[in-house]
């Protein structure tokens, strides 16, 4: 049985690359990319593969119930079995979660629970940790609270900086999702 995924992005998509590239069998199909951001360049990505996309934009100030309602029926229309957040910079609410809760996964460049939101790597450089990472978690209500499904360590050097660090995370990141999405087509 193939997995069909949705692959939600905000940005170039290099966490969508390494998935595509290793669908390359027949046990996960990437279904379509979903985006906030018109201008993704992950939606690039996804158009030169072949894989559906859609866009649904959410400006400063718009409604997020409705904006969360639309983007839920966007990704329902798909009837993925897996949803994945690879990148995606905006907080899955409630309808979406109502529908997608439990099969939708997400990514973080950190060990959590450290270091949750959007500063990981700089957050472990600035708190003097010597080794933190990525992790595979499933998506609930909070922000990078979910259940744990995977982790990978990355060592932080003496002379790391900020982008230097997330860089080699985000090595480890891609190889992480790939391996928990390959798994999950696997066990379902």
């Amino acid at each position: 049985m193939t997995l069909r995924v949705v692959v939600l992005i905000s940005g170039s998509g290099t966490l969508l690359q390494a998935l595509i590239d290793s669908c390359h069998h027949r046990d996960v199909e990437i279904v379509a990319v979903g985006s906030e951001m018109p201008d993704a360049y992950g939606l690039q990505r996804a158009r030169e593969a072949g894989v559906d996309v859609f866009v649904e934009p959410l400006a400063k100030g718009d409604d997020r119930a409705a904006w969360d309602r639309r983007l839920t029926d966007d990704v329902a229309r798909y009837e993925p079995d897996l949803v994945v957040c690879a990148g995606f910079m905006k907080l899955l609410g409630p309808t979406f979660l109502d529908a997608f809760g439990g099969r939708t996964i997400n990514s973080h460049p950190a060990l959590l629970p450290s270091f949750p939101g959007i500063h990981g790597p700089r957050d472990a450089l600035n708190y003097g940790v010597k080794i933190t990472g990525t992790t595979i978690f499933m998506v609930d209500a909070g922000v990078d609270t979910g259940r744990i499904l995977a982790q990978r360590a990355v060592p932080v050097l003496d002379d790391d900086t900020v982008e230097t660090l997330h860089e080699r995370i985000k090595v480890q990141e891609r190889e992480l999702l790939v391996d928990v999405v390959q798994d999950l087509a696997h066990h379902q």
